[in-house]
């Protein structure tokens, strides 16, 4: 295990109508005027974005409302936030919807404070020294950013899609979780939301750190109960307790607690970030793509962690010593249960791309990630489309 710091200040407040608590939380945080930001018109139709704006205007929380947040935000979003909130003298931020809304309030809540573009925080240029207070009312579990300081946006003139990751300045101050306002998700959207927070996990279990033992048996617990839990939900999308362990499951995958102590790699999700940059496709399901293949590659070449993930967590016997099987018998379980239980393509075909630009993807991977990256194992162009290629 290597030394960090983890840092994870974030109050969650979990339950049952816990979204009246907005006004009390916000106010306790030092909001007096916040803006409300939400994606499309499913918060409005529901009467959630009525339920917070009223529990801010109780608590003498003035509002500011900005919609039409879509899913692969874009920075043409966040530069509308920044004005408005610059407009209104906006002093809170609450985001009420899933990883995409969140991400967006994020990079208001940085941007606005920078003199410059807030695109330099993404494209490397310059590093995020303070933000306005983010608070969050999720609907979606997925992208687990209502308990971390990471933000991903794409910039629409150029299709790059990246990442921060802030996490002393961006981690919201308070999310509220209720489970019951995810019970009326699409089942698409409630596979593609367990197999991200399952990839986030995986993110970080891949490591070539040793003495993890801690963070390993964290990570493959987690992963066991989004599995058993997941096959519920999508069974009974009005299970309470399967939404309630699946929303809370997705937090703990993401706020950094299974990645302490070891070196991170995310190599999955650079590459998956490509596909969804150039063909919008939904996040999580070009995960179920990319993950299986990326894995499969990995299977033959760093082939440890994977057989270790088949045994602990797919249920893999490994009869005759050979890792290598074993690993791939535990891509092929995976496998099953993304495309058997989840309903979601396992390859890009099933993702509506029949013939995917592998040049393209890998000449714009290695723009934005440079000739060579991944921790767990090198990923070069050659690799890269390999597992592309493996996609197919």
């Amino acid at each position: 295990m290597i030394d960090f710091t983890f840092y994870s200040p974030t109050e969650f407040i979990f339950g049952k109508n816990t979204e009246e608590k907005a006004g009390q939380l916000a106010l306790h945080y030092g909001a007096g005027r916040a803006l409300v930001i939400y994606g499309g018109g499913s918060a409005v139709k529901s009467g959630l974005l009525a339920r917070v704006t009223a529990a801010l205007k109780a608590a003498g929380v003035e509002t500011v409302k900005m919609g039409g947040v879509r899913p692969n935000p874009t920075d043409g979003k966040v530069y509308e936030g920044i004005d408005l909130v610059r407009k209104e003298g906006v002093d809170f931020i609450i985001a009420v919807g899933g990883g995409s809304v969140i991400d967006t309030a994020k990079a208001i809540a940085c941007g606005v404070k920078y003199e410059g573009d807030f695109w330099d925080f993404f494209a490397g240029k310059a590093q995020v020294q303070e933000a306005l207070p983010v608070g969050v009312v999720l609907t979606i579990p997925a992208a687990g950013s209502e308990g971390s300081g990471n933000a991903v946006i794409t910039k629409e003139s150029t299709q790059q899609k990246l990442g921060i990751k802030q996490p002393m300045t961006l981690r919201p101050k308070f999310a509220i979780m209720n489970p019951e306002l995810t019970m009326t998700l699409p089942a698409w959207q409630t596979a593609s939301g367990i197999c991200d927070m399952m990839v986030h996990i995986l993110e970080r279990y891949f490591t070539n750190t040793e003495g993890t033992e801690i963070g390993d048996r964290m990570c493959e617990g987690v992963l066991m109960a989004i599995i058993n839990e997941g096959r519920k939900v999508m069974e009974n999308p009005n299970d309470y307790n399967a939404r309630a362990n699946i929303m809370w499951s997705g937090m703990v995958a993401h706020n950094g607690t299974c990645g302490v102590g070891c070196v991170e790699d995310w190599s999955g999700h650079q590459l998956e970030h490509e596909v969804s940059a150039m063909y919008d496709v939904t996040h999580g399901a070009g995960l179920a793509v990319i993950t299986p293949a990326y894995m499969t590659f990995m299977a033959k070449h760093n082939p440890k962690r994977i057989a270790q993930f088949a045994e602990r967590v797919m249920g893999v016997r490994n009869e005759n010593g050979n890792i290598e099987e074993t690993a791939m018998e535990g891509v092929r379980r995976l496998k099953s249960f993304l495309h058997d239980d989840l309903k979601l393509p396992v390859t890009f075909s099933g993702l509506g791309i029949d013939n995917p630009n592998i040049p393209e993807l890998v000449k714009r991977l290695h723009q934005n990630k440079g000739e060579q990256f991944g921790t767990f194992y090198p990923i070069t162009p050659a690799v890269s489309e390999e597992v592309y290629r493996l996609g197919m």
